[in-house]
């Protein structure tokens, strides 16, 4: 392969790994826009929703890579495990805000972080004493197609990403931009107690901010699985700092940037695995985020929601 394709290749690999992390960033930042809060429970509901969608797969006879679906089969499958996998996901979000935060949400200070941190570690304890500490096999019922670009490929798995990614963070940058609802969402993140004189049901929007962050979580748990032929209980940790990075470098509250974010997180990823060493990704990766905190803790396109006193 020539540097070009090289390049081209590691250009495909990086905005696969991007989409991943900007739908997760998007947890993120959904949430720390109208609450100011970092969620730390997102990273293990990432993880669980990539577990929860194996089981899906499962039940519909579907193991490791043996079985290849093609055609309507394959499309029914994936839409009900992207389906069934963001409801349920979604709906660990709803329980996590309704019954463990919003009874925080009046006491000052990290109380309702530490209270996250609390919350990932139930949920990694559980999928362990649920499923075992071994790696799983992830059903991937996607044929081996693949288009040769130059000396590069494009495969199937990373157009359905591309896909899939762009549907969703296109439907969610409508629904805040141009929706009742998300547009309500909005007004909480700028002034809560305004947007609740205005008749704005602002638990409503926060459970909304819960739940659509938790679903988003589950559609990259389900990508991941895919991508990458496996799951384990581990996996939370290390994407959900990638996408925590990603919220952080295009601005945390931010939606455009949280997919800004995730996508250069991407991009690095692949690039430094590729040209320096991937055992030298992690270190890259962190080290601009502790640029990014000192020299621009606002990000590449700033907060959206001001810094409430």
């Amino acid at each position: 392969m020539t540097l070009t394709d090289v390049i081209l290749q590691q250009v495909i690999n990086g905005l696969s790994l991007g989409a991943m992390y900007a739908l997760l960033a998007l947890g993120f930042t959904l949430v720390y826009g109208i609450l100011e809060l970092i969620n730390f429970s997102h990273f293990n509901v990432f993880m669980v929703g990539s577990f929860i969608a194996m089981y899906v797969l499962q039940a519909f006879g579907l193991s490791g890579q043996t079985t290849i679906l093609t055609g309507l089969p394959l499309v029914g499958v994936l839409v009900a495990a992207f389906a069934v996998t963001m409801l349920a996901c979604g709906a660990i979000g709803v329980g996590i805000e309704r019954f463990l935060l919003r009874p925080l949400r009046a006491v000052k200070g990290p109380a309702a972080m530490i209270l996250t941190i609390g919350v990932s570690y139930v949920l990694f304890n559980l999928v362990i004493l649920g499923s075992g500490a071994d790696s799983k096999n992830f059903p991937n019922p996607l044929p081996a197609l693949q288009w040769p670009i130059g000396g590069a490929v494009l495969r199937l798995r990373e157009v359905l990403i591309w896909a899939v990614s762009l549907l969703l963070m296109g439907g969610l940058t409508y629904f805040v931009g141009y929706t009742k609802l998300g547009k309500a969402m909005r007004a909480t993140a700028q002034d809560p107690e305004a947007a609740r004189m205005m008749g704005v049901e602002v638990d409503r929007v926060i459970m909304t901010a819960f739940f659509l962050g938790a679903a988003l979580a589950g559609a990259g748990g389900l990508i991941f699985g895919l991508y990458y032929n496996f799951t384990s209980f581990i996996i939370g940790f290390n994407a959900g700092l990638r996408a925590f990075t990603a919220a952080v470098l295009g601005g945390i509250g931010n939606v455009p940037g949280a997919m800004l974010g995730g996508l250069m997180i991407g991009l690095i990823e692949a690039f430094s695995g590729a040209f320096i060493a991937t055992a030298w990704s992690d270190v890259i990766i962190f080290s601009i985020l502790v640029l990014v905190l000192v020299f621009r803790p606002a990000g590449l396109l700033g907060r959206v929601a001001p810094n409430k006193s």
